[in-house]
């Protein structure tokens, strides 16, 4: 879907952060595997460009990003 263009080292960072927050699932997994690194569905459908580029930032599919973001 995207491709992950932040440092070696940021990478590590977002993964350990979104392991220990999320349960053990990996962010860089995640988006490889177009899943939400929250709720594991399948995170192919956005609303919008900025929901897209979210997903990249954290992983969060439209339904959790509108959760979490608190947005319909």
């Amino acid at each position: 879907m995207t491709k992950d263009r932040k440092t070696p080292e940021m990478q590590k960072f977002l993964d350990d952060f979104s392991t220990k927050v999320f349960g053990g699932k990996s962010r860089s997994e995640s988006l490889k595997n177009e899943i939400c690194v929250s709720c594991g569905c399948y995170a192919k459908v956005f609303r919008d460009e900025i929901s897209k580029r979210e997903y990249a930032i954290s992983g969060l599919c439209q339904t959790c990003q509108d959760e979490v973001f608190n947005s319909k």
